[in-house]
């Protein structure tokens, strides 16, 4: 597969304790008559640490279903277990997914070493190809632009997911690596590809799927002063979102746009508080979500 453009992180839906496929349904179709062009369907933003591997399978299921070949569509298979993430991974990849994204150990923090007889050991029981994810705030560890680079020599490790913060990433990256980078920090997907990033794994396309692919494409179109403009429009979002710990500030604003039927998410997340509630409509209705 190739990673370019808008890639949605899903949001899980759950309803009455259960995973909501009607809603997982909708925010899919949602997300394709918008434009984007791809999904992850439990990454970090679908809660699967919170999840039964045969919960994880109707979502991906799910999602592979609605998508219908329409997009590529990706899943998350990484743990904090190596053994665990290539038994499961292998699995993954036999189902018609087209790629996986695999989160760096979380809890363990491994050093580049293990970082990278981690990866070696998934992406050569993959099936699929893999992209790393990189996100420090989750793990405790950020990984080297030289690890990266040296994964990149793998030929079923195709890219990056990076949300580690910073623009000078995607630079350092390209002149190490031809690995695909994939922003994985909405507020900075712009200025990363104009630096030369492929495009972006969202949690803001959950709720502005359209936004969010034309500022996307025209940045990777070097229309410059268009895709600024969009994302000034969406700058307000992209901070409310964040206001408490994803998913549960996007899961919020989905349910009151009528997306999905609940927005509630699996302990020990809670719904958003009263305040960032009132930010979140104040910035849906500004932004005509």
């Amino acid at each position: 597969m190739e990673l370019r453009g808008t890639v949605t992180a899903l949001v899980t839906p759950f309803r009455n304790g259960e995973v909501d496929t009607d809603s997982l349904g909708r925010l899919v179709e949602y997300q394709l008559s918008s434009g984007v062009s791809g999904l992850l369907a439990c990454g970090c933003t679908g809660e699967p640490a919170t999840m039964t591997e045969d919960e994880k399978k109707r979502v991906i299921d799910t999602v592979l279903e609605a998508a219908g070949g329409r997009v590529p569509v990706m899943a998350g298979t990484g743990t904090n277990c190596t053994a665990s993430t290539v038994e499961y991974t292998r699995k993954v990849s036999r189902t018609p997914v087209d790629g996986v994204l695999v989160i760096t150990p979380y809890y363990n923090k491994p050093t580049p070493e293990g970082q990278i007889a981690h990866y070696t050991a998934v992406a050569d029981a993959s099936e699929k190809p893999v992209t790393v994810y990189n996100v420090p705030g989750r793990t405790g560890t950020s990984m080297t632009i030289e690890t990266l680079a040296r994964l990149g020599e793998h030929p079923n490790i195709i890219g990056v997911k990076d949300a580690a913060g910073s623009v000078e990433r995607v630079t350092a990256l390209r002149g190490m690596s031809s690995m695909a980078y994939m922003s994985g920090d909405d507020h900075l997907a712009l200025p990363q590809i104009l630096m030369g990033a492929s495009g972006v794994i969202s949690v803001t396309s959950n709720a502005a799927p359209g936004m969010m692919s034309r500022m996307v494409e025209l940045g990777l179109n070097g229309n410059v002063s268009q895709a600024r403009e969009i994302h000034e429009k969406l700058y307000p979002l992209f901070g409310a979102l964040f206001l408490e710990t994803n998913p549960s500030p996007v899961k919020k604003a989905l349910e009151m746009m009528g997306i999905i039927a609940d927005g509630s998410p699996r302990l020990p997340l809670v719904p958003p508080g009263e305040k960032t509630v009132t930010v979140l409509e104040r910035v849906i209705r500004k932004a005509g979500l």
